[in-house]
């Protein structure tokens, strides 16, 4: 094993498309960054996209199309999370083709890379080793009657570590699977670019940034409690896709869709904070690390994904009333204050999460464990 690099097959059913696609991007950076490792032979298992030269495609032609129009119609969590029981069929049509790849894979592989525990489930009776990164959405998937029995039956018949990529996650998995697998957290990365943002506010405007889906779990209390609050010296500039069709007040400057290019050269470095009141389930937000890494302050609601990266008064606030979130603004406008919890930020970022690079070597450590 020593002599060659591990062999993986990762799986996951999003994966962006294009160069600025948001879907998946995460599952990019992290094959993205196994390419540049000499010691990771890495196949990809996902929707069709850009690719390191070193990832080898492992979809078929029909695997391939099949997972694009899966894509296209949100992804196999929104569409559970919107027509249950119609999606039963493409839920079903996913397992499937999962468990015939896995079987025309076992021989060839060290090591499986399961995003998302519900492509782990035709791991069943095939004794093999696996890492299966555990994220936010996997907990609503886990709500399901009899999920947690099944879940329980693929890890006693493999050698598995659980991975979710939050800290919070971790008492859970240990109480539902912490007798029958390892349950290792493991921080996801931040793309180096993030860390070289030079941010230097205007004196005259305050520019607070929001990046999400638009949907109303992630927009939470933000249009309610930004009434009035926000006007042309305080301004809150949305971006991210409207997948919901959500009404947009007009004291919102709203910008669709943004490439990471687009916030670095043009939003990060002038924006006077960073605000998500999102109540939407999720492990730890990938945005949230990238705003750390680039030196911006936060104001988020006070939820568990958020509680691990904000820690209050050294990298901003969390907030849970209005009032909360009007002395956070306050605050975070004073400049002296600002540059404090900037430094702060940028140093937990790269203490705590540090590159691409760094969670691939996390993930190796498990791998090793695992062989």
């Amino acid at each position: 094993m020593a002599d060659r690099p591990t062999r993986v097959l990762m799986t996951a059913t999003s994966y962006p498309g294009t160069e600025t696609a948001w879907e998946g991007l995460f599952i990019r950076k992290i094959a993205d960054a196994m390419g540049e490792n000499s010691a990771i032979n890495l196949s990809l298992w996902a929707p069709d996209g850009p690719r390191h030269a070193r990832v080898h495609y492992a979809c078929t032609a029909s695997e391939a199309k099949w997972l694009a129009d899966l894509l296209a119609r949100g992804g196999i969590a929104h569409l559970l999370r919107k027509h249950p029981l119609k999606t039963l069929v493409t839920a079903s049509g996913l397992l499937w083709r999962l468990r015939r790849l896995y079987l025309r894979e076992r021989q060839s592989v060290d090591i499986f890379h399961i995003n998302w525990l519900q492509n782990a489930l035709p791991l069943y009776g095939m004794n093999v080793s696996a890492v299966m990164t555990v994220l936010g959405t996997d907990f609503k998937l886990l709500k399901i009657p009899g999920m947690v029995r099944l879940v329980r039956a693929v890890l006693k018949t493999n050698r598995c570590v659980l991975a979710p990529n939050a800290a919070w996650m971790n008492q859970p998995l240990q109480n539902w699977f912490g007798d029958i697998a390892d349950i290792r957290p493991v921080n996801f990365g931040i793309d180096s670019r993030w860390y070289g943002v030079i941010n230097e506010p205007p004196a005259d405007i305050n520019y607070w940034l929001c990046v999400l889906r638009v949907t109303p779990e992630k927009i939470g209390h933000l249009f309610e409690w930004g009434k009035s609050v926000f006007n042309t010296r305080q301004q809150l500039h949305l971006f991210g896709p409207n997948h919901d069709n959500l009404s947009i007040p007009d004291w919102v400057n709203y910008h669709g869709p943004a490439t990471a290019d687009e916030l670095l050269s043009t939003w990060y470095p002038r924006c006077a904070g960073f605000i998500t009141l999102s109540e939407h389930s999720e492990g730890k937000p990938q945005v949230l690390l990238e705003t750390m890494g680039a030196g911006i302050p936060i104001i988020a609601s006070d939820i568990p994904a958020h509680r691990e990266v904000v820690s209050p008064g050294v990298h901003g606030y969390l907030v849970d009333s209005r009032a909360q979130f009007i002395d956070a603004m306050t605050q975070l406008s004073e400049p002296e204050q600002r540059r404090r919890f900037s430094a702060n930020c940028r140093r937990s970022g790269l203490e705590e999460y540090g590159t691409w690079s760094d969670c691939v070597a996390r993930y190796r450590n498990l791998y090793g464990m695992l062989l």
